[in-house]
Order: C-alpha cells, then structure tokens, then sequence
C-alpha cells in the first residue's frame, strides 16, 4: 500500500496546484490512500467550499492544524464531515473529530490520527504524545495500520514524536512549517518518517505570502496585510510504501511545479 501525504495547501493557488497536479502524481506514484492537510486553504483557514474542493481533487482525508478554527463557518462541517480531522489534542469540546479508522486499499482499516504539537506554538493543545497514546488504546482492535500526522513547530517535537510512535504508527510525517525537509527515512522498528512535508502553494514566495510584504513586516512594517504570493506553484509532500505487516518500506519526497496559467 503506498500513501500519499500531502503538504498544506495555501490559498486558491494551492487548490487549483492540486487540482492541476494531484490526480497525476497519485498515478505515476501508485498511491492508494490520500491525505492532504487543507489548514491554508483560505489563505488562513479553511471554508467548507475549500474542503469540497480539496476532496474534489482526489483527496481522501484532510487534516487542519493550528488555524483550524479561523474561519468559524468551518464548524459544523467538521461535525458533519469525519473525514477532516482537526488536531485531535485540542480542547475535548472542540468540533469535529481528530481521528477516525477508515477504509483503506486491499480490505485494509486505516487509523489516521492528527496532532499538533506544543512546543512554540501557544493553543494551549493537551500533550500530543499522551493524546496519541490514548487514541491507540481507544482504537485498538479496530484498525490494520496507524498513520500519524504532527502539525508542530518544532524539529525536536516532530522527531521524537516519530521515534515514540516507531512501531505502532507505520508513518509518521510533519507539517507546518512549509519547508520541505530532507530527512525522510524509516526508523528502526518500521515507521516511515519525515520531519516536514512542505507546502502546496507558490514557489516563489515566504510560505506562500507575497515576498515583498514578508520582508517588509520583518523590517518593522506592521501595516501590511498578507496576501498569497503570484506565480508558478508546487505539490510538496512524501510517498510512504506500507506492507501488510504495518512495516514502511520507503519514504520518498515529492515536489512538482504546475505553471500557472
């Protein structure tokens, strides 16, 4: 089984890269199942049209992240919708679900959890590792293989996080920061890994905001107002191929440009 996860979507530019790309990338990888974290659909947030279109796309999954309540109009989709998973270690009254079992290629049940992690991030999320935990004693019996997404800041958080669901998550893979990082592997008891997963979103550009208006807020100017960047974009992500035994065998990047038309 191979899945694609893939990196957040920023923007309308983001949307029509997946919808431009997605379809064709999950051919020419051979990728069953589909994961693709929406959180900057909107440019900050997600709206229900946004998740439509997402799932329109060929997505399976979507999963949100530190801006998942910034569009309000998103709540009672994500009680409608179990297929969009919000961090799940957010307050217990939170909307929406963040995990569920799901159907999965070849009779496989697919548990997908979603995290967000704690350290520099300030949402006040319940520990990740702790909730993780949880969700795999809550799940037990009902699933074949475990994959595991953690939206957090930082390195440290996402590496130890791989490390301690080795062996019981067959994938782990990180988002957030927009950067694609280079470190994918399997670790040592079977789960495929990668610190980061990138961004869907402008190629030129500061995590898909206009480069003019990025550096003129880090040269003191406040007053500006972020706006997705122009020009040709990118599907960043990682292919994890899975055998029957919840063993990865492989992790590999995968970055494709789409020119805007």
């Amino acid at each position: 089984m191979k899945v694609l996860a893939v990196g957040d979507v920023v923007g309308e530019a983001g949307i029509d890269t997946l919808h431009g790309l997605l379809r064709r990338v999950k051919r020419e990888h051979g990728a069953d199942f589909v994961i693709v974290n929406g959180e900057n659909a909107a440019g900050r947030g997600i709206m229900p049209k946004q998740a439509d279109d997402i799932f329109s796309a060929g997505a399976d999954i979507i999963t949100l992240g530190n801006h998942a309540f910034s569009k309000q109009q998103i709540a009672p989709y994500l009680d409608e919708h179990p297929d969009v998973l919000r961090p799940a270690n957010l307050a217990p009254q939170s909307p929406g679900r963040g995990w569920g079992v799901f159907d999965g290629p070849q009779g496989l049940r697919l548990l997908v959890m979603n995290l967000i992690g704690r350290c520099d991030m300030h949402y006040g999320p319940d520990n990740p590792f702790l909730c993780a935990d949880k969700i795999l004693r809550e799940a037990a019996g009902q699933y074949d293989i475990a994959l595991a997404e953690i939206h957090a800041n930082a390195t440290s958080e996402k590496l130890a996080m791989g490390y301690y669901l080795d062996g019981r998550a067959a994938a782990v893979w990180g988002t957030h920061t927009h950067v694609q990082t280079a470190d994918n592997r399997v670790n040592p008891k079977g789960a495929g890994y990668i610190t980061d997963i990138g961004m869907t979103g402008p190629v030129v550009s500061v995590l898909g905001v206009c480069v003019e208006q990025s550096v003129a807020m880090f040269r003191g100017d406040l007053t500006e107002y972020f706006k997705t960047a122009p020009g040709d974009c990118a599907l960043s992500g990682a292919v994890f191929t899975i055998g029957r035994d919840g063993r990865c065998a492989s992790v590999a990047r995968v970055w494709e440009r789409w020119a805007v038309r």
